[in-house]
């Protein structure tokens, strides 16, 4: 359908609006992207109400969903009458409770839904999607199996069980868990496509397990079970000090396969003394220092039938139960994702053989080799190379991050490691056995299975790369948990990095099920007094805890995820710990002020070179404190009025106003200025709304003078960075926002791109301008807390802005806000509507938007420099005006 438009003239603004109305004959309503607690056909759902999800396609404008009828059943046919089922009216589809008869546990329901909308049409049935609940405590009957005597090798142990099914498969299901981490095989063939299992969690409050469908991998007759045990973050090296062993001294398995036979009789298959366990070929294996796996002492057929057991095979040691609860796996499995061809093979000065794969990453290299038995192939990890172009691993700090293979001397093999994992861009590699060519190396990117949902593109080129260093610094550090670094030897769950970039996360992936999964270490790893520690799952000290802008991940995160995914479960899940957090605040406060305690503050911000006008950009640590209890706080109050409790409500809006008046009583002069005259100062006091609003302005103002007199760069470290530009934006300073973004100079965004980073940088000099490089103990090149900046890109240059009060993007507005000579810029997000998108052209003057909303949302667009705004309905626009 063609549309002209009237030629511009002077002082007019086009605010068109076209539809792109299909035919009406042709139009179908149909739901699809049906999920079960943010998940797509769960297998260990231990909520006995589970939510159930869905999303809407029509091709008619304005469509929305008026009715839904849900039908459960405990056949995929549905022959039988409905387990449950539900009609209602409204247009809930997110997150909607199951409300039928108690549900069994560790059985199989199907579901399927259907809708109306408000146009008079029905869809058809949706396609049948399934969930299976986990075990309760009692259906155990597996015991712990470990080696005999004491786990005191660093060799991975192997587990091995044959057996025979005698009659026709029904259905066979696997729980799986242990303490390390494992590698399960049924019948010579590895079980599904995840690494690291069973996750890290706080392992003395809760270990996952994880199910499979293995009703395929059997066969009548004889069957084997091979599992291999790994270290892990369970044993292995972990934390500072050379720490080892921090939740326990022994490997275990935990195995349970129940089998139905087709003629209803059931059988289970459990660990217990008949294993036989022995070593293999992994002689080492640990996060931080890698792996060493020698192919001569690997056992042919150990994990399949017709082995013959020798006497290298002894029987397993059975364990106590631990205290520890068993938990379904509630978030994604960490699984391979891109790969990489190596680029270029050469030699360092230093003589050194090194590979460069173009990106930083994280995961490792798969190596094909064949030479005589016994060769070594030694591979070394690094993500940059020094001023001189020599392998650099000073960074890495005491971490080896070297995976070593030990040819067997028989057909070529692919070598790649178990139980570890790398954050690289190049490799150095020593002993290959002849001439190593580029095929023979691809790297794999390794992270926790999370869709992409964010997409996001500008006609700024240094613009883009910035954003894919973003989503690359976000996937080589969500490993199962969020962690500050992939690469030296901590890799933590740092609190303060993960709620700095929480909501950026949200824009670039799916983080829901992430986010939800680690919550849950951070309640239960938060100390009886409140406070939440530094790192979570916490195997630092007890008193490493209570630092503002970290523990207040408490707060900052469930709200987060709330607002990005309309997840009310969350609030109610994490409530008692956001109470617990802000109430620990105020019990280590006087008057109302957070003044004391140990505080990161404004973690690795610009320190600029002070000796001509003796300025620095240092923020009180205590004054930052303040900020962030208010900050808590609002999320506390925001999360109790959400959740109707009426006397948290007003207790904390009260409480909350004596904390802002006791911060500005001590912090701010009669005329605005405040005790530390810093970015970052400003930033929080105004994104928190600390100031009374008639001081405000002057505040921002201050805030834009400040930038400009660093010529346009930023001083702000982990704490102010996230809202700096947001700051700028909301108080009329768009274009110093913009001049901020695109400053190509250090201290600045762009610096890193232009250096050539394909990651965020913990440091914004991590390789100065000379090529040398910033302090090597705390240097990471692959550090996502900077890149926080990427919620602005999103709700800014692109315009794709939540509403709170209609979360999970059931209401959006798109305000796109050009500007930095930019003359394009694109984003879709898939929300758990479905896809939204802004897209954007200036020419001849002219501002082009396109938008798309999904079925079942709705929202508002506001055309930059107009006064103009339109209401809209799901379906595709254009819209036009002056610029």
């Amino acid at each position: 359908m063609k549309h002209a438009f009237p030629k511009p003239t002077a002082g007019l603004i086009l605010f068109l609006l076209i539809s792109f109305v299909m035919n009406t004959s042709a139009q179908k309503l149909s739901v699809t992207g049906l999920t079960v607690e943010h998940l797509t056909n769960p297998l260990s759902v231990d909520d006995p109400n589970p939510r159930l999800s869905w999303k809407l396609v029509s091709e008619v404008q304005n469509t929305m969903q008026t009715a839904y009828e849900i039908r459960l059943s405990t056949t995929a046919s549905f022959s039988k009458k409905a387990f449950w089922s539900v009609e209602k009216k409204g247009d809930e589809s997110v997150l909607v409770s199951y409300a039928g008869p108690a549900l069994a546990s560790k059985t199989k329901y199907y579901w399927q839904v259907r809708v109306k909308d408000n146009h008079g049409n029905t869809s058809a049935w949706s396609p049948i999607q399934y969930f299976q609940t986990g075990l309760k405590s009692s259906d155990w009957t597996a015991k712990w199996i470990t080696v005999p005597g004491k786990d005191s090798l660093l060799a991975s142990p192997l587990f091995r069980k044959d057996f025979k099914l005698s009659k026709t498969i029904q259905s066979a299901t696997a729980y799986i868990t242990a303490k390390g981490l494992y590698e399960a095989h049924i019948n010579g063939k590895k079980l599904g496509d995840h690494y690291f299992a069973p996750g890290w969690t706080s392992y003395k409050n809760h270990l996952q397990y994880q199910v499979y469908d293995v009703t395929k991998s059997f066969n009548k007759g004889d069957n084997t079970i091979g599992v291999m045990l790994g270290d892990g973050w369970y044993k292995g090296r972990i934390g500072f000090g050379n720490q080892r062993q921090f939740y326990g001294d022994t490997r275990a398995l935990l195995l349970q396969l129940e089998i139905e036979y087709t003629d209803g009789t059931k059988e289970i298959i459990n660990t217990d003394n008949s294993w036989k366990t022995t070593n293999g070929p992994i002689l080492a294996s640990n996060i931080y220092d890698g792996e060493t796996y020698d192919a001569r002492l690997e056992i042919q057929g150990w994990d399949n039938i017709k082995y013959k057991e020798t006497a290298n095979w002894k029987p397993v040691r059975i364990l106590p139960n631990g205290t520890e609860k068993l938990v379904g796996m509630s978030g994604p499995m960490v699984s391979k994702h891109e790969e990489f061809k190596a680029l270029k093979i050469f030699k360092t000065p230093a003589g050194e053989t090194v590979v460069d794969f173009g990106q930083n990453l994280v995961g490792w290299v798969m190596v094909k080799a064949k030479g005589a038995s016994g060769t070594k192939i030694t591979i070394s990890h690094a993500e940059v190379l020094d001023k001189a172009g020599n392998f650099y691993t000073t960074n890495l700090r005491s971490a080896k991050q070297q995976n070593t293979y030990i040819v067997n001397g028989g057909a070529p093999q692919i070598f790649e490691p178990h139980f570890t994992f790398q954050g690289f861009r190049y490799v150095k590699i020593q002993g290959f056995p002849g001439t190593l060519k580029l095929e023979d190396l691809t790297a794999v990117a390794v992270y926790s299975d999370m869709n992409t949902t964010g997409t996001f593109a500008t006609s700024n080129t240094l613009l883009n790369q910035l954003q894919h260093n973003i989503q690359w610094g976000q996937k080589g550090n969500f490993v199962d948990v969020p962690t500050d670094c992939p690469q030296r030897d901590e890799r933590l769950g740092w609190t303060g990095d993960a709620q700095a970039f929480a909501s950026t996360a949200a824009y670039n992936m799916d983080v829901s099920g992430f986010f939800t999964k680690w919550l849950k270490d951070v309640s239960a790893d938060q100390l009886p007094n409140g406070s939440v520690p530094y790192v979570v799952p916490n195997v630092l000290n007890e008193r490493d805890a209570g630092s503002a802008g970290w523990g207040d991940v408490a707060t900052i995160i469930p709200w987060d995820l709330y607002v990005a995914y309309g997840d009310k479960g969350i609030l109610e899940a994490q409530y008692p710990s956001m109470k617990k957090w802000v109430d620990y605040i105020s019990s280590v406060s006087q008057n109302n002020l957070w003044n004391s305690g140990s505080h990161f503050g404004d973690w690795l911000f610009y320190r600029p070179n002070d000796d001509n006008d003796g300025r620095a950009a240092v923020t009180d640590k205590y004054m930052i404190a303040q900020t962030f209890y208010a900050h808590s706080t609002q999320m506390l109050l925001n999360a109790a009025k959400v959740l109707n409790k009426t006397e948290d409500v007003e207790k904390y809006s009260a409480l909350l106003k004596k904390i802002k008046k006791a911060y500005v009583s001590e912090n701010m002069t009669e005329n605005g200025k405040l005790a530390s005259n810093t970015q970052t100062a400003y930033v929080l006091a105004l994104q928190f709304d600390l100031l009374p609003e008639n001081m405000r302005q002057q505040a921002a103002e201050r805030l834009a003078r400040n930038v400009k007199d660093y010529g346009n760069h930023l001083t702000t470290g982990f704490l102010g960075t996230p809202y700096l530009c947001h700051v700028l934006s909301r108080f009329g300073y768009q274009d110093v926002a913009y001049d901020l973004l695109l400053q190509e100079s250090y201290p600045s965004w762009l610096y890193p791109v232009k250096m050539g980073a394909t990651t965020i940088w913990e440091r914004w000099d991590g390789i100065k301008q000379d090529g040398s490089f910033q302090t090597p103990d705390m240097n990471s090149f692959n550090h996502y807390a900077y890149g926080a900046i990427g919620d602005w890109m999103y709700k800014n240059i692109a315009g794709i802005n939540p509403v709170q009060e209609k979360p999970g993007y059931k209401a959006v507005v798109i305000s796109p806000k050009p500007g930095g000579n930019l003359t394009s810029a694109s984003a879709t997000l898939e929300t758990v509507y479905g896809t939204v998108k802004s897209s954007w052209v200036i020419q001849e003057g002219i501002f082009k938007l396109d938008v798309s909303v999904p079925a079942n949302a709705k929202a508002r667009v506001i055309l930059p420099k107009t006064n103009k705004e339109e209401e809209i309905g799901s379906g595709n626009y254009h819209f036009e005006s002056k610029y």
